[in-house]
């Protein structure tokens, strides 16, 4: 892992301090092959309005028994009926608000919504209050069985949207030079090793977004971003920053197309041979303004053993008797400190 530092500025036995750290990370990192592939197939969603399911006259159900009821649900339980389709369901009026919100800045307004399912007596949130909007009232039955809750008290509204644009699920037979246009200024990249867990996805993309990160990579193994409990603890982030799903080829190609470092993140208390740096305000400040990728493993298998071959480890400092933190609140903390010099908040 290189760095660069201000000569200028900084006294001459840091320089030298710092050229020694510098000349550790670089001849540790390895090159990996990057094999590519043979055809081309261009990161495409399937995208269907979704109004063709409710027949024009209908803007009321009571039967959950309705098929374009089967069909929300359909698009809750399974991931790949979701990507076939291009859309998903967004549940609860706080995310649906929030993502709107972020589509009206963005000034793509309400195409992305398709459908807005109301429990019957709710009104119409202000935020949502479009023409364009088709909106069915739906049953407290219907909205029950589509929400997947006991108690729908908090859940007035569920929403059909598409996928955005912004998510590309691309594979090996992608052609990688293509990655110059999976995330519009890739300075910093999370890349999620295998996280399963919907909650800690979630809010792992939240606390990229909070903290201005570029985007996020998901290699194999990790739960679909638009799953319901993702997008719940998310809060509609899954929407607003770019997610690209795809293998360590494409990992590689970002690295070596932008000459991104690459770090992950370890406990300290470890038998690995590379022994992890400690993140501090001075690795921070080396790494400032350097275009990185940040790897985070799972909580149960951690890193894989491509990850840690192909990053520099990085810790946080804890006391003796903890050994390792959640990956979300360890993935919250390093985007914190690791923040490019030009978002950072301290």
């Amino acid at each position: 892992m290189s760095h660069t530092s201000s000569a200028s500025s900084t006294p001459l036995c840091l320089q030298k301090q710092n050229h020694q750290i510098i000349g550790a990370f670089s001849q540790t990192i390895p090159r990996l092959p990057i094999r590519i592939p043979q055809c081309y197939t261009s990161c495409k969603i399937r995208t269907t309005n979704e109004r063709e399911f409710v027949p024009r006259h209908v803007d009321h159900i009571t039967s959950p028994s309705n098929p374009f009821v089967k069909h929300c649900l359909k698009l809750r339980q399974s991931s790949s009926y979701r990507h076939s389709r291009g859309s998903t369901l967004v549940i609860g009026l706080t995310p649906i608000l929030e993502i709107s919100r972020f589509l009206k800045f963005k000034e793509e307004g309400p195409t992305i919504l398709d459908c807005l399912l109301l429990l019957d007596g709710a009104e119409v949130p202000g935020g949502l209050y479009d023409a364009s909007i088709r909106i069915v009232r739906v049953s407290s039955i219907v909205m029950k069985k589509l929400s997947g809750v006991q108690s729908i008290d908090s859940i007035e509204a569920i929403a059909l949207m598409r996928i955005p644009s912004s998510f590309c699920n691309v594979d090996d037979n992608q052609e990688i030079e293509n990655c110059q246009s999976w995330f519009p200024s890739p300075h910093r990249i999370l890349v999620l090793d295998g996280i399963q867990d919907p909650g800690n996805l979630g809010t792992l993309l939240r606390s990229a977004m909070a903290f201005r990160w570029d985007g996020v990579f998901l290699l194999p193994g990790c739960c679909d971003p638009f799953n319901e409990k993702v997008l719940r603890a998310a809060r509609g982030a899954s929407f607003q920053i770019p997610i690209v799903s795809g293998s360590w080829v494409h990992v590689e190609a970002l690295r070596n197309n932008f000459q991104m470092k690459m770090l992950a993140g370890h406990p300290e208390n470890t038998e690995e041979r590379k022994k992890p740096f400690l993140l501090g305000q001075k690795l921070a400040d080396l790494l400032a303004d350097e275009p990185l990728c940040l790897v985070l493993g799972s909580e149960g298998h951690g890193l894989s053993e491509q990850s840690k071959l192909a990053c520099e480890l990085i810790s946080i400092p804890m006391a003796e008797n903890f050994e390792s933190l959640n990956v979300s609140v360890a993935g919250g903390i390093f985007m914190f400190m690791l923040q490019h010099q030009h978002q950072r908040f301290i």
